[in-house]
């Protein structure tokens, strides 16, 4: 039977807004539940903080809120956390000035210091205390791009093949006008990219990019996993005007590169929204999480493919409700979490944790 806990409610703890979660397990056990805190209002720009909440009980109890990284008054957000193998935490994020607004950046409105750059800090205790920030920005973004996002959702940490060791992060940008006319906010400017790491994040650089490949996918906001044979499968909100909401691509050189750019994954349908990945390696599994509602962030849904994501299945719906973002993490051999926005009214009035046994409907007759 599943389990639920609110480890974030809205109007809660100083902040009028709790959103964006991600979520993993640290070597002990404990489980991370990442989020932005904003302060004063549900808006994705102005006062925000990435927040920090600890379960040591499989995400049945949650410790208190941490606050791990504030920009004054600017915003602190896009939490994309990833354990090494000694077990550090390393959490990527991104900070920009608390007036600029995604519209006004895509548009060339915001000086490169006030616009997105990129931090990492990290935790050597489980998440119980953490490092300052640190800017890398400089290794992480190309000058020309304009919006930058990482994640959100878990990173990786590949475990199979040559590139074992090396950290993954998906990440999304947005490129500079290249028409007479456009302002830069047309979905045909969105991009998908990974930063790497084969140093367990002291260095970073830019592996695959993907963008103006065809009028029918823009790619945003990605979740990454990996394949037992270690290739690398990508699942991309798309922000083009088309039928479909989802992408996906490949890897099979750690990020470096993709094999083909992202095409449509008409197998997993809904509106607009990022969705998340987990890759369950001794089933051969791999899981989606996101809302089904075709016109609506609802109907959060868990899909099920076992042929590395070429084709999917609905496996359940875990709620009917008003649901937005998620991301999904391994608790044990028969378990998953799932952290996720939802509420009785709006998608955003909790961060809510549920403890899902997992036994695939593919093993089921």
């Amino acid at each position: 039977m599943d389990e639920s806990s609110v480890p974030y409610r809205a109007r809660t703890e100083g902040y009028t807004s709790f959103r964006i979660p991600a979520v993993v397990r640290a070597r002990s056990g404990t489980v991370l539940a990442f989020a932005e805190g904003r302060v004063a209002s549900a808006s994705d720009t102005g006062d925000i903080d990435v927040v920090l909440k600890r379960s040591a009980d499989g995400g049945r109890t949650w410790g208190p809120l941490q606050v791990l990284a504030r920009n004054g008054t600017g915003t602190a957000g896009n939490p994309a956390p990833v354990v090494l193998s000694g077990g550090r935490v390393l959490l990527l994020q991104v900070h920009n000035a608390a007036d600029a607004t995604e519209d006004r950046i895509r548009r060339g409105q915001v000086p490169p210091a006030d616009g997105r750059r990129v931090w990492i800090q990290h935790s050597d205790d489980d998440g119980a205390t953490w490092s300052p920030p640190r800017e890398i920005t400089d290794q992480a973004k190309r000058p020309e791009w304009r919006w930058y996002a990482t994640g959100p959702g878990h990173a990786l940490r590949l475990r199979r093949g040559p590139y074992a060791g090396r950290l993954v992060v998906p990440a999304n940008h947005s490129t500079p006008p290249a028409a007479d006319g456009d302002t830069g906010t047309e979905s045909r400017y969105n991009g998908g990219h990974a930063l790497l790491s084969d140093d367990d994040g002291a260095t970073w650089r830019i592996g695959y990019t993907d963008g103006d490949t065809d009028p029918c996918v823009a790619p945003n906001e990605t979740a990454a996993a990996e394949l037992p044979d270690g290739t690398l499968y990508l699942n991309t909100r798309s922000e083009a005007a088309a039928p479909w909401r989802r992408a996906d691509a490949r890897s099979q050189d750690g990020g470096e590169q993709l094999v083909a750019p992202f095409r449509p994954q008409a197998g997993l349908a809904g509106p607009v929204c990022q969705g998340s990945l987990l890759a369950l390696a001794d089933r051969d599994e791999l899981l989606y999480a996101g809302p089904a509602h075709p016109l609506a962030r609802a109907l959060l849904t868990l899909s099920t493919s076992r042929d590395g994501g070429l084709t999917w299945r609905c496996a359940r719906t875990v709620s009917g409700l008003p649901a937005g973002y998620s991301d999904l993490v391994r608790l044990d051999a028969a378990s998953v979490g799932l952290l996720y926005e939802t509420g009785d009214y709006s998608a955003y009035s909790t961060i809510t944790f549920r403890r899902i046994p997992w036994r695939s409907p593919h093993d089921q007759h």
